[in-house]
């Protein structure tokens, strides 16, 4: 069997150096396609297709969310959980700003700048996860744990 190969991405530099076993899913990319697309194609439940979402504050200070594939953020929940005014997610070009990510190819792995990372608590259920490598139409599957131990994410229970 043919080993393929993908353009190292910030993210999976991260999880080598890391030691965290995952296994590099690609599929064929649609825009705008999102987690159903990539679900699809890899013949999973969207439910354990992760979203890393960016977002900001009121006062415009950025942060991650990792959500379920099929759900979405409540940020009225968001916003009171944080103690802030209201959250919304970024803009695509800050998002980029912010992580070095296109949007679509968004990892939580390698990003540009250290931001606080949030988790949708159900997520921690799964043994494994698909979430992206840093590259459109690549997923990286994992260990939950390993994505808890690399990131030390902070879960919230704020999905809808």
């Amino acid at each position: 069997m043919t080993k393929e190969h993908f353009p190292v991405t910030p993210a999976i530099r991260v999880l080598n150096d890391e030691k965290a076993d995952f296994t590099l899913r690609p599929y064929k990319y649609e825009e705008r396609g999102g987690t159903e697309v990539a679900a699809r194609e890899l013949g999973v439940d969207e439910h354990m297709a992760i979203k890393t979402l960016v977002m900001e504050d009121d006062r415009k200070k950025p942060f991650i969310i990792l959500m379920h594939g099929d759900r979405e953020v409540s940020t009225k929940e968001l916003a009171r959980l944080l103690g802030v005014k209201s959250v919304h997610p970024c803009d695509p070009g800050t998002a980029q700003k912010h992580t070095g990510y296109m949007v679509g190819g968004t990892s939580p792995f390698g990003i540009r700048k250290k931001l606080p990372i949030y988790i949708e608590e159900t997520l921690l259920d799964f043994q494994k996860i698909l979430i992206n490598a840093g590259r459109k139409g690549l997923l990286a599957e994992m260990a939950t744990d390993d994505l808890l131990r690399i990131l030390s994410p902070q879960p919230v229970k704020v999905a809808r």
